[in-house]
């Protein structure tokens, strides 16, 4: 089965449905499966009182308040409906995640595939069991998570058997020794679930090696332009580099191939110019024993195996061979 990469939108429109438009089409052009943005209402997601993240401090500084922030990049659902119906027309998946109950409804009403459950609400009995009674399948990204809350996130939804894991450290840009991707076998052996990588890394290479790792999904950032204000853009790809990594997740999935060791197609043309063969070190007459003084071993792989050297000391030559002349059965 190949990995579903899914091209993370988020919230990189800034507010604007043409961007989000041209980031549908950036998504595409790139090869992602999907395209996913976040479906909330600002009021219903953060109180009055709600600081900044540090990164969103860092990104936006700290003049507008989280709500004001979160306001300003609440998309509704006529836009939503303009989005979906691109997506359509571009042969890519619509996503998003919802943050609220109210916006679950939302995007069932619009058809969707799948929800996708933010990190920041597995511990949101509300929203899971709003997105658990849709009987869609589901990704539960793990940031910020223990084994055991995400057992207890899993268990209020009742629906273990239609979900996804992700595995996700919460930073942005996360740093590189805290991605700790060996978590992804943990977790796979603990919940006996499929296991997928939500990468908020800079580049393209943890997202590669989790591929490598097993992951099943990949989630990552992109933006039209890093440079654009708001809190998610600087740890996010750029279009070449978001066409960059769809293909080198494509390539490792190759690369993954078969589990069993034999040669290839392409190794089996090289294996006579590769090996060796048993050669005579010296010119050898007929009735003469083979020894380490006259036996030895030489390219081509065409005669007699090189494996086979022990065998052969102590036997009789049954004709003349010339020096560098391959021994003959």
């Amino acid at each position: 089965m190949s990995v579903f990469v899914i091209a993370e939108a988020g919230v990189n429109h800034n507010g604007s449905v043409e961007r989000a438009l041209a980031m549908i089409d950036c998504a595409a052009d790139a090869g992602a499966d999907a395209v996913k943005f976040q479906t909330f209402h600002a009021d219903a997601l953060v109180s009055r009182g709600a600081a900044k993240a540090e990164y969103q401090v860092r990104a936006t500084g700290d003049e507008e308040s989280q709500l004001e922030m979160v306001r300003a990049l609440e998309l509704d659902e006529a836009a939503h409906r303009q989005l979906v119906a691109h997506c359509r027309a571009r042969g890519i998946e619509f996503m998003s995640t919802p943050f609220d109950p109210e916006s679950v409804a939302l995007l069932v009403s619009l058809g969707v595939s799948r929800l996708k459950i933010p990190s920041g609400e597995i511990t949101n009995p509300l929203l899971l069991r709003a997105v658990a009674a849709t009987a869609l399948p589901l990704i539960m990204s793990t940031g910020m998570s223990t084994l055991d809350e995400i057992e207890a996130a899993l268990a209020v939804t009742g629906a273990r058997e239609r979900v996804t894991l992700l595995h996700c450290t919460t930073e942005y840009p996360a740093p590189i020794g805290e991605v700790n991707l060996r978590a992804m076998a943990t977790m796979a052996a603990r919940f006996g679930l499929p296991v997928g990588y939500s990468d908020h890394t800079e580049g393209i290479v943890v997202a590669s090696a989790a591929v490598a790792l097993g992951a099943v999904v990949i989630e990552k950032h992109f933006t039209l332009d890093r440079g654009l204000p708001g809190p998610d853009h600087k740890a996010s790809l750029e279009p070449s580099e978001l066409r960059a990594m769809v293909a080198a997740i494509r390539a490792v999935e190759r690369a993954l191939g078969r589990v069993e060791k034999a040669p290839t197609p392409s190794e089996v043309k090289n294996l006579v110019v590769a090996r060796k063969s048993l050669v005579a070190a010296r010119a050898i007459r007929r009735g003469e024993r083979f020894t380490p003084e006259n036996l030895t071993t030489k390219r081509p792989g065409s005669g007699i195996s090189a494996m086979r050297y022990d065998e052969w000391l102590g036997r009789e030559a049954d004709r003349d061979y010339e020096a560098d002349e391959l021994i003959r059965v």
